[in-house]
């Protein structure tokens, strides 16, 4: 039985299921969102946000903690010189999990995980709207069109 046991296996071996979540934090880590399965993205959160949180005290003991679970010395110096200075102030909930839809082949529900303080589009403000309307009415286009076409007709007939 499998009482009070919340870990998901992903339906792989321990050594398989490490070696996967250390390669997708690294891509994570390197290119700031990923695609993949929601499962495995929920995996992969509860993965790499204790590295993240590790990585904003810079020391050698968590670089080398951090480098013990990622195995990816370049993911490391981007871990430790540009990702922990921007999540300086955060709190937690580093990363953010997006639904996409079902994946064509085999209808797994697909998604993509990304690191929430580099979202170029959700971290742009909104565009600001004009305050001034123009209305399309009938009645302010006859009040005006007689306006122009006068002074028209009055030079046609001076000439």
């Amino acid at each position: 039985m499998r009482h009070n046991k919340k870990f998901n296996h992903l339906g792989r071996t321990a050594s398989h299921r490490s070696a996967m979540l250390a390669n997708m934090a690294c891509s994570l880590i390197k290119h700031k969102r990923i695609t993949t399965t929601v499962a495995k993205a929920k995996a992969l959160k509860k993965f790499v946000e204790p590295l993240i949180t590790k990585s904003k005290d810079d020391t050698t003991n968590s670089r080398r903690v951090v480098f013990s679970n990622l195995q990816d010395k370049f993911a490391v110096t981007e871990l430790f010189k540009e990702i922990s200075v921007k999540v300086a102030d955060r709190p937690g909930g580093y990363t953010r999990i997006i639904k996409t839809g079902h994946r064509l082949g085999d209808n797994a529900e697909m998604c993509f995980i990304e690191l929430v303080d580099y979202d170029e589009n959700m971290a742009k403000t909104a565009p600001v709207k004009k305050t001034t309307r123009t209305r399309r009415s009938k009645k302010s286009a006859a009040v005006e069109a007689p306006a122009a076409e006068a002074p028209a007709t009055e030079e046609a007939k001076a000439e």
